[in-house]
């Protein structure tokens, strides 16, 4: 009966601890959610401009000056010209939005029955089942309060940026030693870890590599198409709707669907049509379809699973969630594969025994 005692006594103990950790880590995940926009950004950026504060450290000497460096270059090359944009943009479309609106109270829209007499049931249709005016007038208010509730939610903005500048600085100071301290507490072995590392690195680099091909190809097409319409300053809108299409929730369609709106409202409905289907059957059709293709061929994952990874972790976790999405996908696959060859060794121990 004694040499029972220690086993269990070990096993309750064992249990007791298991039962700590799993709460520990349950109150660690609960004190993240604040921060996990941050933490997921700055620990994006810390995989693409690593090897630039790689590159720094060996020519300084110095960790802590070559990752403020790094951190400096990440705010000249990627905030800051995102937040000139944006600003330009939403300051662009509050205008927008109100000259639409004059032109449709006006009634000048209904011209172009006088010019185009064929379209003049689609039109009378139209007018007798929607309230062209008052949807305009709402969308408008709409966008007006979104863009001042967005001014006012700015400083939460501020300071999501400024946490992920700090987290960014310590994930390049110190990247190599919290690699080290994870690797030492987590449950794998040398060549299990590097292969995680691997793949996790493997996926940040693919879900950045695949938004901003499929950005620029987005813009490419949407400023050729402007350029053939004849709109004005079709390069510079281009870009806008490729830094555009970047934003998750957003896209091109925020600025050639007003476009098209503003070329029917003008009478050019040939204009209006083709720059719809365009931007509706090929620039929004490659969002959805070469960017899965682009994420999944370099995650070494079928387009299905990318593509829920991506637009899965969109849903359930903000924007945040096009890094985070593909990385909870290709953690859990890399882990089953662990497990899997964990269980092929151990069956493979077990035969010559078995025979």
């Amino acid at each position: 009966m004694s040499r029972l005692l220690p086993p269990i006594r070990y096993n309750i103990s064992s249990a007791i601890l298991l039962v700590g950790i799993v709460f520990g880590l349950y109150l660690c995940y609960r004190l993240t959610i604040p921060f996990l926009s941050p933490l997921v950004w700055s620990f994006t950026l810390a995989i693409l401009f690593r090897p630039l504060c790689v590159r720094l450290r060996g020519a300084w000497g110095s960790q802590a000056a070559s990752a403020s460096a790094t951190v400096v270059t990440v705010a000249i090359v990627v905030v800051l010209p995102v937040i000139f944009v944006f600003g330009a943009m939403l300051a662009e479309a509050v205008r927008g939005a109100g000259l639409l609106s004059s032109a449709v109270e006006s009634g000048r829209w209904r011209n172009v029955i006088e010019t185009h007499p064929w379209l003049a049931p689609a039109i009378t249709w139209l007018d007798q089942r929607i309230n062209l005016p008052d949807l305009v007038g709402t969308t408008t208010t709409w966008l007006t309060t979104w863009s001042a509730s967005l001014l006012r939610g700015s400083f939460a903005g501020f300071v999501n940026l400024l946490l992920t500048f700090y987290f960014l600085f310590y994930f390049l100071r110190d990247g190599q030693s919290a690699r080290t301290i994870l690797q030492h507490l987590l449950p794998f072995t040398p060549p299990e870890f590097a292969k995680l590392s691997e793949r996790v690195e493997n996926t940040v680099w693919a879900t950045v590599y695949g938004t901003l091909i499929v950005a620029a190809l987005q813009g490419t097409l949407g400023g050729l198409v402007f350029w053939w319409l004849g709109i004005p300053a079709p390069l510079t809108w281009g870009v806008v709707m490729g830094l555009l299409a970047v934003v998750p929730f957003l896209g091109a369609f925020v600025v050639w669907a007003p476009v098209a709106v503003y070329l029917a409202l003008a009478g050019q409905w040939g204009s209006a049509i083709l720059l719809t289907l365009w931007g509706t059957a090929v620039i929004g059709l490659i969002d959805n379809v070469l960017y899965p293709v682009l994420v999944g061929s370099r995650l070494m994952m079928h387009t299905v699973p990318a593509f829920i990874a991506v637009v899965g972790g969109v849903i359930l976790f903000g924007p945040h969630g096009l890094v985070l999405g593909p990385l909870v996908i290709t953690v859990s696959i890399v882990m089953l594969h662990i497990w899997r060859e964990r269980a092929d060794v151990v069956r493979r121990e077990r035969r010559p025994a078995d025979t």
